[in-house]
């Protein structure tokens, strides 16, 4: 399998997934990138997969499934492009030969979904949409902290080497904010060497991984001291999981 990140807008990536002869795409906002890259590698697209209902994720969706007759899967509760193949926690999507499990994670947006896939290649491989970005998860539009929480120790859990495909280069700009609010870190310190090296070869800092993301995601990590200590220099009323995620992420709203 070969997995491409997609450069789209200023910041998206588009992932696209193929074995040589067919692909799935992830999340297209644009279909002129997409429809490029499989001309490009020779490629028919069998499969769409929509993760929440944001624009910049399924603007090209419709003209990429009139072009090719892909299927399109996507959250149950959002409005998706039809016809689209509604999903929710417990369905899973054959695609390429692989199952992808869906897994329930509001917070960005109230119904929105990630693709987990337990083994392609020997690997496994998750496409998160908003929900987890590297550094960093996404902002709360219409889900409570609560949900993100839970959201995101659902990712957490899953096995350390699975792969991380998020969809946006935020990379750099969340490991600012991390480094802001766990600055003793040691391993967040040489990942921002690493992704700065990445970014300066105009390479992408994605996929990341979950075991690399426990390390150094402040979102992943907000029951260690150290950021538990940083939420209650915000607000020292916080005395939960959930209140000190909460102010963490609303310092990162703020975060310039």
């Amino acid at each position: 399998m070969y997995l491409i990140p997609i450069p789209a807008f200023t910041d998206n990536y588009l992932w696209l997934l193929h074995d040589g002869k067919n692909a799935l795409v992830v999340d297209p906002g644009e279909a002129a990138p997409v429809q490029q890259a499989l001309a490009q590698h020779g490629l028919q697209l069998t499969a769409i997969l929509v993760t929440h209902h944001h624009a910049d994720h399924t603007g090209g969706v419709a003209a990429l499934r009139e072009a090719t007759g892909a299927q399109v899967y996507g959250p149950a509760t959002e409005s998706i492009p039809a016809p689209c193949t509604p999903l929710k926690e417990g369905d899973a999507v054959h695609a390429l030969g692989l199952d992808f499990q869906v897994l329930d994670v509001p917070g960005h947006t109230a119904g929105h979904i990630a693709f987990y896939a337990p083994d392609v290649d020997g690997q496994p491989l998750l496409f998160c949409g908003d929900t987890l970005f590297s550094g960093g998860c996404g902002r709360l539009f219409e889900g409570t902290p609560a949900q993100m929480l839970t959201s995101l120790d659902k990712l957490a859990a899953l096995p350390g080497a699975t792969r991380v495909c998020c969809t946006h280069e935020y990379t750099l700009a969340n490991l600012r904010f991390a480094l802001a609010a766990e600055p003793d870190n040691a391993d967040l310190q040489a990942y921002q060497t690493h992704c700065q090296r990445l970014r300066e070869q105009e390479l992408p800092t994605l996929p990341s991984s979950i075991a690399q993301e426990l390390l150094i995601n402040p979102f992943l990590r907000t029951r260690q001291a150290s950021l538990v200590a940083a939420a209650h220099r915000l607000d020292a009323s916080t005395d939960d999981d959930i209140a000190i995620f909460a102010a963490l992420r609303q310092w990162k709203n703020q975060f310039n």
